[in-house]
């Protein structure tokens, strides 16, 4: 048998060798499966590199790993009987209130309508449920507001414009001017040139959705690129990370320098491939405050011809302040060249009602890819600036009346303070042993970490004296984002720090216990499909009732 297959074999080989036109189609055939095949992939070699070729072939390969062991019936098993308990020692802690049958409760419309009277007093037991009072001014972040003059303005100023829709302009015409004039305001904030435009939107995560997919849009149809690539800091607001799983363009994380916490620019660079529509650069970034070194980003985009969005939605309306205040700092908006598009939130420390922010462009151009437009649809031509089409008028109406009320000098006052306040805090963890800080705090957040004992109980003591302040991860930290609310507790904050601290520095190896422990432990975890699966879960309580 084998004889007879080595002497076909031979007979083939002599038949291919001395018939030219079956080695000419041979050859064409070989030729293009290696231009198929082979090619792309040298042009992937080429154009990405071998390391992020191996990087991602190995997370593909981690991924199938454990997707293969959870379909393992006892492991599976096992899982879902650990989250479960994680799920239930989670919903004591979230909805506390569902214990209390003396709360008021409609999880159906009422059969008859509730008059004023009844639905305020409700309310009133409703407000009474336990939770930390950000009025006392220990709560990192998630409230900013200036006062209760402002917030009597705002109110004043919704309620007004109630009933209004920035949809139909010719119904509305005040609404229409006072969101033109919010962007126009922003916009000189951030030295925006002659063609500087944008939008206004719901929020942060908004503003940046809208600009990921203006990169997009505009990327496929002047550079023909359907491959879409972000490339932006570990750092970066996850916003990025949703609209990038909106849009179906596949987001690149590079790393930050372990020191100064700004994003490693030369890891960038190496990042940057054919399919790349933007870089991003943050002014300053969520976990640490930080701000990243705009200027040398800008000039790579620049060198390598794509955008560069530059995210300010946590220090919109502080960073423009911050010279005038005192606190000068290195260019970071529109006088950068190479910065095309920026993101502020109005709602933080701009001050107004949640709901606002704005997002802008370099040029008109640009902005227009942002846009959706319909022009055959029977009910009309249809075109929005954003995701939602009727919006909130009242909301523009609070934003404007606000930032109109507070003026410049206010701001620039209001700057003053919280970032005096930040600089203190700054200064006492710095002289904390067996505290560090995470990099160098220039705006309102200071992160806070520790070689000597786990972070997460300082976290956890601290709640149990009030405080509620944000637990961060890679690496493990925390972190007080500083506020007009908070500002005047930077010495509370400052004590109990040092208290905690020298109670840790006597046991440092013990453990971080109770709900202190779940950042610990999820941050340990190799398989992240675990950590969703609980975060899935998170979200699902919100909605128990």
């Amino acid at each position: 048998m084998s004889e007879l297959i080595r002497s076909s074999y031979a007979s083939f080989s002599t038949f291919v060798d001395t018939n030219q036109r079956f080695r000419f189609w041979r050859n064409v055939i070989i030729f293009v499966f290696a231009v198929k095949y082979g090619g792309g992939f040298v042009w992937a070699l080429y154009d990405k590199g071998p390391a992020r070729i191996v990087k991602d072939a190995f997370n593909r390969l981690v991924v199938s790993f454990f997707r293969t062991m959870h379909r393992v019936p006892f492991i599976r098993a096992e899982i879902d009987k650990k989250i479960g308990a994680q799920l239930k020692d989670m919903r004591a802690h979230v909805t506390p209130d569902l214990a209390d049958s003396t709360l008021p409760s409609f999880p159906k419309l009422p059969a008859q309508g509730l008059s004023e009277e009844e639905i305020f007093e409700a309310v009133e037991k409703l407000q009474a449920i336990k939770a930390t009072n950000y009025k006392e001014g220990r709560v990192s972040g998630a409230v900013y507001h200036a006062g209760a003059d402002v917030s009597r303005l705002a109110v004043r100023a919704y309620e007004t414009f109630l009933w209004s829709n920035p949809l139909h302009a010719d119904l509305f015409p005040a609404v229409r001017r006072m969101e033109a004039e919010i962007v126009s305001m922003v916009l000189r904030m951030f030295n925006g040139g002659a063609d500087a435009c944008g939008t206004t939107t719901s929020g942060g995560t908004e503003s940046i959705l809208m600009a990921v997919k203006a990169y997009r849009d505009y990327a496929k149809e002047v550079r023909g690129i359907t491959e879409p690539e972000l490339v932006v800091p570990v750092t970066a607001h996850c916003a990025f990370d949703k609209a990038c799983y909106y849009y179906n363009i596949k987001i690149i994380h590079v790393p930050v320098d372990e020191k100064s916490r700004k994003v490693n620019v030369h890891a960038m660079r190496r990042a940057i491939t054919s399919n790349t529509i933007a870089l991003v650069a943050s002014a300053p970034q969520f976990p640490h405050g930080i701000i990243d070194d705009v200027q040398a980003v800008a000039l790579l985009a620049r060198q390598k011809g794509i955008g560069l969005h530059v995210d300010s939605c946590l220090g919109g309306f502080l960073l423009p302040f911050m010279s005038k205040a005192g606190f000068p700092l290195a260019p970071f908006d529109f006088r950068v060249p190479g910065v095309t598009s920026i993101s502020c939130d109005t709602h933080k420390y701009g001050y107004t009602p949640k709901g606002s922010s704005v997002v802008m462009y370099s040029t008109r151009k640009l902005r227009a890819y942002q846009y959706f437009v319909v022009t055959n649809w029977p009910g009309g031509v249809y075109a929005s600036p954003t995701i939602a089409g009727s919006r909130s008028g009242a909301i523009l109406a609070a934003c404007w009346a606000t930032m109109v009320h507070i003026g410049e000098e206010g701001y620039v006052a209001c700057t003053r303070e919280i970032v005096s306040a930040t600089r203190k805090i700054a200064e006492g963890v710095k002289g904390i042993h067996g505290l560090k800080l995470m990099g160098n705090p220039e705006v309102s957040v200071v992160g806070i970490g520790s070689d000597k004992f786990d972070i997460y109980r300082l976290s956890g003591a601290l709640t149990k004296r009030g405080w509620n302040l944000n637990a961060l991860q890679f690496p493990p930290s925390i972190h007080i984002c500083v506020t007009y609310t908070n500002k005047d507790r930077a010495d509370d904050l400052i004590a109990d720090l040092t208290e905690i601290t020298r109670e840790c520095m006597q046991d440092p190896g013990k453990p971080a216990e109770g709900a202190a422990a779940i950042y610990g432990m999820a941050q340990a975890l190799p398989d992240r499909s675990l950590v969703d699966q609980i975060a899935r879960g998170y979200v699902d309580l919100m909605y128990e009732h």
